[in-house]
């Protein structure tokens, strides 16, 4: 499983644990991602999606998972929502 967020494409960072001794080790700061069932109105689907929390509050804050979808960039959803985007645009036209 990707440690990616398919809505808004956030990765694991990479930076150091630091100790009182300044001696540093490396680390990863890893996205907080559930798996989350999003309810697309105008397609009549519901999707299973691996989404950080900031992506969840998002689409809570854009009022659906449609409006979301119209407004994100591209560059930033995985392939399978860039395929939905398109089929909303669609339907919408």
């Amino acid at each position: 499983m990707s440690k990616k967020c398919e809505l808004t494409g956030k990765i694991p960072l990479k930076g150091h644990n630091v100790s009182h001794a300044n001696n540093k080790t490396k680390r990863r700061f890893l996205p907080n991602l559930k798996k989350v069932k999003f309810k697309s109105e105008l397609l009549k689907k519901s999707l299973r999606l691996t989404v950080s929390n900031a992506g969840v509050r998002s689409v809570d804050k854009k009022g659906s998972f449609d409006n979301f979808l119209k407004s994100a960039k591209s560059g930033d959803l995985s392939l399978r929502l860039k395929k939905l985007k398109k089929s909303i645009i669609a339907k919408t036209v």
